[in-house]
């Protein structure tokens, strides 16, 4: 939302709906979170993302969110080309930049494609820890040192403004270059 904000169109896309629950006040419902994850592990099962078991908190911000289309998802990302996403709905997007949020679970075997996995496994990132070292506007929150509450609020922000940055770099070679660049959006996902 805050990169609408900055005048910036994106797309939100999702693997699965979000979960939205609504909890207001309740001073119970970290107390049933944690009965949830301990009834889990306690019968051997592991336990699921952090928020596989919150969801996702249906603040009054998520709910401006929401009925302005930034926080409505497009579903599941099947393929990424140079300069567009495509949907598994087959509906497809030119954009400039991906803020991908891995979540508390790294997830981004589908991203093999794009040859971002060292022979470990993993992807480099630059020294400001969200930026993809070898692909330019793809950012990472969730992955790496930012795979808690603390460092993917940290992430978060540091990604947002690095898309900002980039954005505005494209923004301004496409105004330079004519009017067929400019129609560009940027993706995040979560």
């Amino acid at each position: 939302m805050q990169l609408r904000a900055a005048g910036i169109d994106t797309l939100w896309s999702t693997r699965r709906a979000p979960d939205w629950r609504e909890v207001g006040n309740d001073p119970e419902w970290g107390v049933a979170v944690e009965r949830e994850v301990n009834e889990r592990t306690r019968a051997g099962l592991p336990p699921k993302s952090v928020v596989g078991t919150t969801g996702l908190i249906l603040s009054d911000s998520m709910k401006t969110g929401i009925n302005s289309g930034a926080l409505v998802s497009r579903g599941q990302i099947s393929c990424l080309g140079a300069q567009s996403v495509r949907f598994a709905d087959g509906t497809q997007e030119k954009i400039d930049a991906i803020l991908w949020a891995t979540g508390f679970r790294h997830a981004h075997r589908h991203l093999r494609g794009l040859k971002l996995h060292t022979k470990d496994g993993g992807i480099r990132v630059l020294e400001d820890s969200v930026s993809a070292a070898d692909v330019p506007g793809l950012y990472f929150v969730g992955y790496g040192a930012s795979a808690s509450t603390i460092g993917a609020t940290r992430a978060g922000r540091k990604a947002a403004l690095a898309a900002v940055r980039r954005l505005r770099t494209v923004a301004a070679t496409a105004h330079s270059s004519g009017p067929e660049s400019t129609d560009r959006r940027e993706t995040a996902s979560a």
